[in-house]
């Protein structure tokens, strides 16, 4: 028999003392790290911490997750997330760094059919299901409850009912306004809504792509709109220097004009003394509602370490009776004073909308539109929000003040400018 050498014993017990250490590094984590904009995230995670003793979820709370992974991606040194929630994951420098989620939608953990099949949709890669959809946001149009019998639905308002509407409730005294229904001038995130609907589709390119025809078309319809109806930029200009000192809500609260821009979120957190004397209708033509960019989704990154935690998880939070139960310790902790709903929106998934939100929010029964209403946004560049703020919105209000596009510096050559200095 062969003798063991004395260096043979000594490698063998530096491996025995190394085989505990090197198995810790290897074995699969059971805290697994989620990264999001998303504040409300902090409370699901203690409360699935609480439910149960085998995993974890710790919370990394970035302004952009996106661009975080991004970063990430290029810096192999920095540890990956287990799961992502936030905006603008869709983009194409951000959605091919995620897993496949279908296994959860074909082993029946997570119902498809549950999901309004617009949102799940956007989430598909080539036929596969990398992103789940979280939350939404819709537009809206507010007014005061006694003004509720003259809209013709429960559920929506176009724009030729609002331009209506509001024309029949201007009131001038010796030539000047002492109220005007509603002006698509008064909010830039409305005439945004309205290139939407007028089909601008404005997308992730090179670095963003639109149809001009539509886009100016969309202008046209507005200036006629305030020429028409509201005899010129003029006359409202000093409609609102003399009465806009108070938050529109306030204003259509008060009688001084009938409608508001508002989007979902800020309706209803809005304080509810100030809400019960409104009533809404989500903005709509030809039975499509455009949805407020910035929709929340869900997705677990390649590089992440924790797979069974993040999949415990996502089969628990996409769960219908546990987003029912998150909404009712939002309520007792007073979150939903601040935070609209599932993530700051609508959940994405059609029961927990459609069957428990009017619970916490009564004056959802019967104004909850049909789900094949709803049309998301294209998939839009990462940096979306900076170039629509800081580009796009101005451009607009600036356009609906032209008699032509020829007359102002093009959409084109402000995005190209823009993108020059802000490289990101």
């Amino acid at each position: 028999m062969q003798k063991k050498t004395p260096g043979f014993r000594f490698f063998f017990s530096i491996l025995l003392i190394s085989l505990p250490v090197l198995y810790s590094c290897t074995r699969e984590k059971s805290t697994a790290v989620l990264w999001t904009d998303q504040s409300d995230f902090a409370l699901y995670s203690e409360f699935f911490n609480a439910s149960q003793d085998e995993y974890k979820i710790e919370i990394r709370y970035f302004e952009s997750p996106a661009r975080e992974l991004v970063v990430m991606n290029g810096n192999r040194q920095r540890e990956y997330p287990d799961i992502v929630a936030g905006s603008w994951l869709k983009s194409t420098s951000t959605r091919t760094l995620f897993r496949p989620l279908d296994s959860f939608l074909r082993e029946g953990d997570i119902p498809p059919e549950n999901f309004y099949a617009p949102l799940l949709a956007l989430g598909k890669i080539e036929g596969k299901q990398y992103l789940l959809p979280v939350s939404f946001n819709m537009p809206a149009l507010i007014f005061t409850r006694e003004e509720e019998q003259k809209l013709s639905n429960p559920f929506t308002i176009d724009f030729e009912e609002a331009r209506g509407l509001g024309m029949a409730y201007n009131q001038e005294r010796n030539g000047v306004f002492t109220r005007i229904g509603f002006s698509p001038a008064w909010n830039d995130e409305f005439l945004f809504i309205t290139t939407a609907l007028f089909n601008t589709g404005f997308r992730e390119a090179a670095p963003l792509a639109w149809d001009n025809t539509a886009l100016e078309q969309a202008m046209v319809y507005v200036r006629n709109w305030i020429e028409e109806v509201n005899s010129g930029f003029q006359a409202e200009d000093d409609f609102v220097f003399k009465y806009f000192y108070e938050p529109l809500y306030r204003l259509a609260s008060q009688g001084r004009i009938l409608f508001a821009y508002m989007n979902s979120a800020a309706i209803f957190t809005l304080a509810p003394e100030r809400r019960q004397s409104l009533g809404f209708r989500w903005i709509s033509e030809n039975d499509t509602i455009p949805l407020i960019e910035g929709s929340v989704y869900y997705g677990i990154p390649k590089g992440g370490r924790a797979g069974k935690a993040a999949a415990a998880f996502t089969r628990w939070f996409f769960n219908q009776e546990t987003q029912r139960h998150m909404l009712e310790h939002s309520r007792d902790f007073r979150l939903l004073e601040t935070s609209f709903g599932i993530a700051g929106g609508f959940s994405a998934m059609r029961p927990v909308t459609e069957q428990i939100f009017p619970l916490f929010y009564p004056s959802l029964l019967g104004h909850l539109p049909p789900g094949d209403f709803f049309s998301p946004p294209n998939i839009l560049p990462l940096n979306w929000t900076r170039l629509k703020e800081r580009v796009i919105l101005p451009y607009l209000h600036e356009r609906i003040r032209q008699d032509s596009r020829e007359d102002i510096r093009p959409l084109e050559r402000r995005i190209s400018e823009w993108n020059r200095i802000n490289r990101e």
